[in-house]
C-alpha cells in the first residue's frame, strides 16, 4: 500500500507555481463552497480572477480562504495535492494590477466578466504525493512556463498534441 509522503515548501511551490487551475475555498452564510479557478502565482501569492458580484466576489475579501492544486495519476495509483491557506485581498491599485498583468495574468476560461482580481498571499503551504520513486512534474499534463503554459505530449503520448480535456470553469 502506498504511504503518503509531506512534500517540501520548495516542492509545493514548484507544483503550485505550475498550474493554471485549481480549487478555492470559501466560507458563506450558507456553508463553504469550492470553486474551480484559473490562477497565477505571483511572488508569493496566488491571484485568481473572479465576478463581483458572484460567491468569491462577495465572499472572499478579507476572509479566511484554502486553494487546492492536485494531480491524479489513475494507472500508477499515486498523486500529489498542495494546499494553501490565508487572508485574501481584492487587488485594486493599478500598479499591483499591472504587476500581476505583467507576470501572469490568469485568464478566465468561462466567459463574463472576470475582472475582480483576488489575491491570497497563504501562510500556510502545505502538500502530501501518494506514491514514491517519481517526479511530480514529470506527469503534469500541462505545466506553465515564463513564457506560456506548454501542454506536456508525454503526459498523453496516445494524445499527439499533448491536449487535456477538462470540465474545469471560473466562477
Amino acid at each position: 500500500m502506498n504511504e503518503p509522503q509531506e512534500l517540501s515548501d520548495a516542492t509545493c511551490r514548484s507544483l503550485l507555481t505550475s498550474g493554471i487551475v485549481g480549487r478555492v475555498g470559501v466560507c458563506t452564510a450558507s456553508g463553504p463552497g469550492i470553486f474551480t479557478v484559473n490562477y497565477a502565482v505571483v511572488d508569493d501569492a496566488i491571484v485568481f480572477r473572479t465576478s463581483p458580484d458572484g460567491v468569491l466576489g462577495t465572499h472572499a475579501n478579507g476572509s479566511r480562504i484554502a486553494f487546492q492544486v492536485d494531480h491524479v495519476d489513475y494507472e500508477y495509483h499515486r498523486g500529489w495535492g498542495v494546499l494553501a491557506t490565508g487572508r485574501s485581498q481584492v487587488l485594486t491599485r493599478s500598479d499591483d494590477l499591472e504587476h500581476v498583468r505583467a507576470v501572469w495574468d490568469p485568464r478566465p476560461w468561462v466567459g463574463g466578466s472576470r475582472e475582480l482580481y483576488v489575491l491570497l498571499a497563504w501562510d500556510e503551504l502545505s502538500g502530501r504525493q501518494l506514491g514514491g520513486g517519481w517526479n511530480p512534474r514529470s506527469r503534469l499534463p500541462v505545466c506553465r512556463t515564463a513564457a506560456a503554459a506548454v501542454p506536456r505530449s508525454d503526459a498523453f503520448p496516445d494524445w499527439p498534441d499533448g491536449r487535456i480535456a477538462t470540465g474545469a470553469y471560473d466562477v
